[in-house]
Parts: C-alpha cells; sequence; structure tokens
C-alpha cells in the first residue's frame, strides 16, 4: 500500500526528511554524475531528488501512482507532475533515458505490471535506478517514516527481481546510515556517520540503490512447451488401412450370420 503524498511531503520538510533527502540524493548524483540532453522519469514520490537534473537534463518529468495521489511540483513554474496508474504510464515507446524509481516498488501491487511498463517506455540504452529500504536497516523496523512501510529488499534479492524482469542490474549502492532519530547531535554528525557507515557497515545502510539496464534480448523464464505436430497421412496408405478396415467389418459380418 502506497504512502499519502501529503505524508511524504511532510516527511521530507522534517529535520530527518531533510537530512534523508541529502545522503539518498548524495548518492543518486555519485551514479547519475551527467544527464545532459537526456529524458528523466521520476516514478513514485521521487520529486525530492530530481531537482538537480533539472538544469543538466533535456526534460525531466515526474509521475506519482493514482494510490499514493499527487502534488505540485516544482513550486515555481508550470508543474512537471501528472497522476496515472503505475501499470499504465501514459508515455509512448522507448521514450525516456532514465527512470528513478521511489517509493514505489515496496509500496506497489502491481509489481510485475510496473516493471513491465518501465521496460517499454525505457530507451534500448537507457537505465533504471532502484530505491528501496534495505531489509537489515534500522529504518525498514520503524514505520514512524515512509521507509518503514511496505516491502523491503536486500540487494540480492532486488537484483533477482530486476533480472527476473528483463533487466540487468550494472551497480550496487548503500545509503542513509543515520538512525532516524530527532537528536540534534545525530543529526550535525550524519555526514560524518554516512562516511563511517560506507566502510564498515554497507549491510545495515537505510535504502539500497540499484542500478540496471534494460535486457533487450530476453525470454521469461518458464518452462518450454512441446507443441505436438499432426502430420497428414498419405493418400495410398489411408485408402489402403480404409479398405482393410472395410473387409475386416464384411468378414465380421459374415461371421456373424452364420452363427444365427
Amino acid at each position: 500500500m502506497f504512502n499519502d503524498a501529503v505524508d511524504l511531503w511532510d516527511f521530507y520538510g522534517t529535520r530527518v526528511g531533510q537530512v534523508a533527502r541529502r545522503m539518498i540524493r548524495r548518492r543518486v548524483r555519485e551514479l547519475w554524475p551527467s544527464t545532459k540532453g537526456e529524458t528523466v522519469l521520476g516514478l513514485g514520490y521521487a520529486t525530492p531528488f530530481l531537482r538537480p537534473f533539472r538544469d543538466e537534463a533535456e526534460r525531466v518529468i515526474a509521475i506519482m501512482p493514482s494510490q499514493q495521489g499527487v502534488l505540485h511540483w516544482p513550486r515555481e513554474g508550470k508543474g512537471l507532475v501528472c497522476l496515472s496508474d503505475e501499470a499504465e504510464l501514459p508515455l509512448q515507446d522507448v521514450s525516456v533515458d532514465r527512470v528513478l524509481l521511489v517509493h514505489a516498488l515496496e509500496c506497489t501491487e502491481q509489481l510485475r505490471p510496473m516493471l513491465q511498463e518501465i521496460w517499454r517506455v525505457l530507451a534500448g540504452n537507457g537505465r533504471l535506478l532502484v530505491v528501496v529500504p534495505n531489509r537489515r536497516g534500522i529504518w525498514a523496523r520503524l514505520d514512524r517514516t515512509p521507509f518503514g512501510h511496505g516491502h523491503p529488499y536486500s540487494p540480492s534479492q532486488l537484483s533477482r527481481l530486476l533480472k527476473d524482469n528483463m533487466f540487468a542490474p550494472s551497480l550496487t549502492a548503500h545509503a542513509l546510515y543515520m538512525p532516524p532519530s530527532n537528536s540534534p547531535l545525530l543529526l550535525r554528525s550524519a555526514s560524518a556517520v554516512e562516511k563511517l557507515g560506507e566502510r564498515w557497515f554497507n549491510r545495515f545502510s537505510g535504502v539500497v540503490l540499484i542500478e540496471a539496464t534494460k535486457q533487450i534480448y530476453a525470454r521469461p523464464k518458464g518452462r518450454a512447451v512441446k507443441i505436438r505436430q499432426l502430420l497428414p497421412m498419405p493418400r495410398r496408405r489411408a485408402t489402403a488401412l480404409n479398405t482393410a478396415g472395410g473387409h475386416g467389418r464384411m468378414a465380421e459380418n459374415l461371421q456373424r450370420r452364420k452363427q444365427k
């Protein structure tokens, strides 16, 4: 079940939310240092992490799932957000170069249809970046933040899910090592905690990020179906069999008459 867009807005307005946004956005920017001339799509509630791409990419748009609700973004100028079913994106095939998926994968009830839609709209050389709560992290265990809702993933689980839906994972990263606390001391030391976590506590990050590319030549998993092929019978052989069958029936009739 999706978090409401208003609740997400409120969270990222708090001090904890601002720190979380800064830590995750820094990691996203490291994975995507340049999007010049590309079309970037944010799906889910990705608007807190899209601003760095606005002055660089050719086009930046956001789609919020219908169950989540929608809020105007950016504050200044025309809106760049639309509301849509995550399994029916209002975009043409191969029309997007990059997709940033945040607060969506762990909440959707249409997991595979959504990934299929992302595969459809993504260009052949496009990239998908998924941000999900880490199953082993403390953020996924506390429901007072959006990362404590939905289905968390370990890196291996997320990688397997992407492979099963025709994506090829290429990079794995982690972010958000600071505990979800309002302590002023922890908030001030968030950057130091982040560096420490990157070096020693990768497994216990708050979120997992995996970048994947579109696998064009792929076959969905499943058993191969054997098709039984029926060949036409040669005409002469069919005639001979029919004739033999006819003689057989005549002999049976004669035998019955004799018995009577």
